[in-house]
């Protein structure tokens, strides 16, 4: 028997999961890993050589290092529940005219389901991954996430719809260490290749960091059935004819293909009339917002409104000081000072110092 029971790993062939297997291993956990695969270029579009973690390079590479540290790896294909989920919603919520957060929606609804349904078939305890986050269970039984140790790499913010299920059974083994000192482990380990393996900062299904050539490989005429619609100022005035709707994001500046006299950005996007209004950068400006599809973590509920909250609207947004209120099931956001480019679709997350109280999307 091992020291602490099995687990399973969470392996994408990069630096991060691989030390995280590594590190567990040599606690005396029994470790298994595992690699999923969701996607692949064939169906996406790609133009140039596959790369990611679902290349067949990185599943190599995790496997690889599974036989020399001699526990057991499995490959897990999870392209129809991943395409039919997380890239079909990632579709459709350009096509309604908001940004999507596929990160989130692949960790909540797809990776986490995945690995533990596995585990359970493999006597696993425990599902690790190799996330810059902490987790630990206050008194009241509720499990909470809270920042990682490397504010640079911090991932709570991709982690707030994991169910308090869910996390009952999950590991952060490195949440308490910096990027550095996990590339020096790999460096230690001997895996020199390993610690200087590049990130992907790309949603890992879109191949050339290109949504709208995706969105056109996807959507039949997509470009044809939303091109010519108008770019309108918020008083109504037409200034000019854009590519369509779902090429344009909240805040965008450059790519018009129209220019001003000033800096001009993408305030809103009309999608039943396939029209995006543009405006001066004060025009972006907000001091509420409301979120939809809420999940809480640290509490089960937040009854009074809560001062405050540092509320994030974007990954690497510092975030902004602000008080909640809870609607049934959405949240209201009232900001301390002006948020400039709220953009529907995107995850707003709130924070209680380093702790994750919980997200949703922004309406």
């Amino acid at each position: 028997m091992s020291k602490h029971g099995r687990i399973l790993v969470a392996m994408s062939g990069g630096v991060d999961s691989s030390v995280a297997a590594v590190m567990l291993h040599e606690q005396g956990y029994e470790v298994i890993g595992l690699t999923m695969k969701t996607w692949d270029y064939a169906t996406s579009g790609g133009s140039s050589k596959e790369t990611g973690c679902c290349s067949l390079d990185s599943i190599n590479d995790a496997r690889t290092l599974a036989v020399n540290y001699g526990f057991p790896h499995y490959i897990l294909d999870i392209r129809d529940e991943f395409g039919d989920y997380v890239i079909d919603n990632f579709v459709d919520e350009y096509l309604a005219g908001r940004t999507p957060n596929p990160c989130v929606l692949c960790n909540t609804h797809i990776k986490w389901e995945a690995l533990l349904k596995r585990a359970n078939k493999l006597d696993c305890e425990f599902i690790a991954t190799g996330h810059y986050a902490n987790i630990r269970q206050q008194d009241s039984g509720r499990y909470v996430i809270s920042k990682g140790k490397d504010e640079n790499k911090d991932q709570s913010y991709v982690l707030w719809g994991v169910s308090q299920e869910n996390l009952s059974r999950t590991k952060f083994p490195l949440g308490s260490f910096a990027k550095a000192d996990i590339r020096q482990m790999a460096l230690d380990m001997g895996q020199e290749e390993l610690a200087k393996k590049s990130e992907s900062y790309e949603i890992c299904f879109v191949p050339d960091n290109d949504y709208r050539a995706f969105l056109k490989h996807k959507v039949e005429d997509l470009e044809d059935r939303v091109a010519g619609g108008n770019f309108i100022l918020s008083n109504g005035m037409v200034v000019g004819q854009h590519k369509g709707y779902p090429f344009y994001t909240i805040g965008q500046r450059k790519g018009l293909g129209i220019a001003f006299g000033e800096p001009m950005f993408v305030t809103q996007i009309l999608p039943e009339s396939n029209t995006v209004v543009l405006g001066k950068a004060d025009e972006l400006e907000r001091k509420e917002a409301m979120v939809r599809n809420i999940n809480l973590v640290k509490y089960a509920s937040i009854e009074e409104p809560m001062n405050d909250v540092i509320t994030k609207i974007r990954y690497k947004d510092a975030g902004m000081l602000s008080t909640i209120v809870q609607e049934k099931d959405r949240m209201r956001v009232v900001f301390d000072h002006n948020v400039s480019a709220i953009a529907p679709g995107q995850s707003a997350v709130f924070y209680e110092g380093n702790d994750l109280l919980g997200g949703g999307f922004l309406v």
